[in-house]
């Protein structure tokens, strides 16, 4: 999600290993997270976004760029628009604070509980001003303190190319609602709690280290490195998380990632890195209904070297 306010900018990445940053890396001559499919005269883009840069991560890598000028029509996870509405913004802080009094500290262990106060203390947060917030926007918030520290605070992938695309008049859509993103952040950790909030802690410790280690298999497109790092630990870790954040949205995004809007209209699909890679993958879902794909490299593409089919 794409608002100036914590939640809003990080709805679908909570766990530092799936909420990614990109850090400077200069690999001119690497592949990028975009992948093209084909089948018969179709022709879809895929690209892996980060939902936070930092001002020298731009230029964005030249694949990028490519996939959309090519295309026609640029498909979003959500309305990125509507998503900025002060109204979607009330919406969502009412929503990420417990009723009737409840605490967080009722759904965590003790022991869970007291290693949450450590590490707000250890940064200076009024841990008892944010007891009422569930465990996501909790974390969401310790989880953006950490990347304003790093610098984090340019627009995304998702919303640069949003910007870009409004300005071209460019056909836009979304595979998801907003009240369907806004479901996600809000519940993700129920009923898991404790886990989740235990696993995200240990995750924001090493945050700075994991973010260079993200952002360099992000850039050069090393997909099995993104996919340990986004998926792989998260499926051992907290397999209901992955099941309601990764799984179950890849198939339900999948219709509409294939359905033809108009003959010989190509479209550039925007989401999370972390929906690209791994056995669930989106890209493993469209080969097996018979497309063709390949990652783009534009370097290979101006020598007219023979490309390598992605076969992750």
């Amino acid at each position: 999600m794409r608002v100036r306010t914590p939640a809003g900018t990080a709805a679908r990445r909570l766990l530092v290993a799936i909420f990614l940053v990109l850090l400077s890396w200069s690999l001119a001559a690497a592949a990028s997270s975009v992948w093209r499919a084909r089948k018969g005269g179709e022709v879809i883009y895929l690209g892996g976004t980060f939902h936070l840069l930092r001002q020298v991560d731009y230029p964005l890598p030249t694949e990028f760029e490519r996939a959309f000028d090519s295309s026609d029509l640029i498909l979003f996870e959500t309305d990125i628009a509507k998503l900025q509405e002060p109204a979607t913004r009330s919406r969502l802080l009412a929503r990420a604070i417990y009723e009737n009094g409840d605490t967080i500290d009722r759904h965590l262990s003790p022991a869970t509980y007291a290693t949450l106060k450590e590490q707000c203390a250890a940064n200076s947060i009024p841990l008892e001003s944010m007891r009422r917030m569930r465990p996501s926007f909790l974390i969401l918030t310790l989880t953006m303190m950490e990347l304003q520290r790093l610098g984090v605070t340019e627009e995304g992938v998702d919303q640069h190319f949003h910007s870009r695309a409004v300005k071209g008049k460019k056909m836009i859509g979304a595979l998801e609602t907003v009240e369907e993103q806004l479901d996600f952040l809000v519940t993700m950790a129920d009923g898991n709690e404790d886990q989740f909030v235990r696993h995200s802690l240990r995750e924001l410790k090493g945050a700075r280290e994991e973010f260079g280690r993200l952002a360099g298999a992000w850039r050069s497109g090393d997909a099995a490195g993104l996919e340990e790092l986004l998926t792989g630990r998260m499926k051992r870790e907290q397999p209901i998380l992955y099941r309601r954040l990764i799984s179950e949205r890849n198939r339900a995004w999948l219709p509409g990632i294939v359905a033809r809007r108009k003959p010989g209209q190509t479209s550039f699909v925007l989401v999370g890195a972390a929906h690209l890679v791994g056995e669930d993958r989106i890209i493993e879902a469209l080969k097996k209904m018979g497309y063709g794909v390949e990652k783009l490299n534009i370097p290979d593409e101006k020598t007219g070297s023979q490309k390598t089919r992605e076969g992750l």
